[in-house]
């Protein structure tokens, strides 16, 4: 009997090893996103400075970015992936010493968070990459559906949870001690990823040189501008990426500080909750985005997959209009449910759609782009929504956020033509049966 498309991937080793490293180290940031949170408090913190914090985390991704994709296609990922739970491990090992003897100040935390920044800019490129080197093109969905169904299980649910449980029972510096033995074990087991076939370049040989295409005259290697005008040049001439992009920018810039900063003292100062609550309501929504991240992974990729993917989006975002007002918790928890399903199904589509369309020897360059245009105004976000919480009501900044996005979405839907694009690109399909039109494609 055939396994569940979503389990397929299981079937190989190197997933088995990469996706259980993944599930231990998101775990580890969904503790550490409710750790810093009341960390930064018990210090004496407002808005203001949680905004200080959450905003280094948010320079330090958006500045390495662009170097971290053209890495992934450089370097190889494995190292890379590597390299970077070591650096987790140092960061949160270090906040953990210091939260422990007293010694921690907030610029340690603002420190810490924009290497765990620095450090997401390598891994998500490499990650993307390494993905299609180690799984065939037709389990590549289900494999970017168990991500999303992990990722809010683990990082939006459980993780917040017990990070909750921990800081409400003991201390937000015991809290911080666990999240370094999350990394601590992620990073063990990421060393028995095998060391040959992954060791490559992505677009190298196994002696780590490039193709005669990827050298300049004189032999030379490519330089780092170059690499990325060529992603860049391929972003702007392939519109269903463009725009996406444009609408992931603007709603970076409207949601993701509301979300990141305000929504503790939402849950302190319209519910009346502690650490616990905060925690369980990103559990809600985590359990949301897995429920449906689990769904899209069981079925193949949505003939209308550009739509499906653009309207969940802009969909999802209307139950954030109401959030500054809710006084109710299972009315915000039903909001922030909503909120995580259909972004996890966006999200799914999305990352199945940069590995079926964009050209292997771009992949790396095209997921850094990715990430640095869409967070590109994040930093600015999370900035912002403290100080803004000072001179205007919550409710009027959760407004904006769920009409600015729905809005947005429709946009994009048209000035890409996806609706057209969609129907010229199926990717239906068994990969088998539309190799001359991958050919072709973007």
């Amino acid at each position: 009997m055939a396994a569940p498309r979503a389990l397929r991937p299981f079937a190989h080793r190197e997933y088995r090893v990469l996706i259980t490293a993944l599930a231990i180290s998101i775990f580890g940031s969904g503790m550490w996103a409710v750790a810093m949170v009341y960390q930064v408090i018990q210090l004496g913190g407002g808005p203001v400075e949680l905004s200080l914090v959450a905003t280094a985390a948010a320079v330090g991704l958006v500045a390495f970015v662009l170097a971290g994709g053209i890495a992934a296609d450089r370097v190889p990922q494995r190292l890379l992936i590597i390299a970077v739970e070591g650096a987790n491990l140092a960061v949160i090992g270090t906040v953990s010493v210091l939260s422990m003897t007293g010694l921690l100040q907030l610029w340690h935390l603002a420190a810490g968070s924009f290497v765990l920044g620095m450090g997401a800019a390598f891994f998500f490129p490499a990650y993307s990459a390494i993905l299609p080197r180690i799984l065939p093109a037709e389990d590549l969905l289900a494999a970017n559906g168990m991500e999303g169904t992990m990722r809010p299980i683990l990082q939006q649910a459980a993780g917040p949870a017990v990070a909750g449980v921990v800081v409400a029972s003991l201390s937000p510096p015991w809290a911080v001690t666990g999240v370094s033995l999350c990394h601590l074990t992620a990073f063990i087991v990421l060393n028995f990823l095998g060391r040959h076939a992954l060791d490559a370049p992505a677009n190298g040989a196994a002696d780590g040189s490039l193709p005669a295409p990827q050298r300049g005259r004189g032999g030379a290697v490519r330089s780092f501008l170059r690499d990325l005008r060529e992603g860049v040049s391929y972003t702007l001439r392939t519109p269903w990426l463009l725009w996406t992009l444009i609408w992931a920018c603007l709603s970076v810039l409207f949601i993701i500080g509301p979300i990141e900063v305000l929504i503790p003292f939402v849950v302190r100062d319209q519910l009346h909750g502690d650490s616990r609550m905060f925690g369980f309501l990103l559990a809600v929504m985590g359990v949301g985005g897995a429920i449906a991240s689990l769904a899209t992974a069981s079925f193949r990729l949505p003939r209308r997959y550009l739509t499906i993917m653009i309207s969940s989006w802009g969909l999802g975002s209307l139950p954030l209009a109401a959030v500054g007002i809710m006084d109710n918790f299972w009315v915000l928890a039903a909001a922030l449910f909503i909120f995580g399903a259909t972004g996890s199904v966006g999200m799914v589509i999305w990352g199945t759609l940069l590995q079926r369309r964009v050209p292997p020897h771009l992949l790396g360059r095209i997921s850094s782009l990715d990430f640095f245009v869409s967070l590109a105004l994040m930093p600015v976000s999370m900035a912002l929504s403290g100080p803004a919480a000072q001179v205007m009501p919550i409710w009027l900044i959760f407004l904006a956020a769920g009409v600015v996005c729905p809005l947005m979405s429709v946009v994009a839907l048209f000035a890409a033509r996806m609706l057209t694009d969609e129907i010229e690109h199926p990717l239906d399909a068994e990969p088998a049966e539309k190799d001359s039109l991958d050919a072709v494609d973007g």
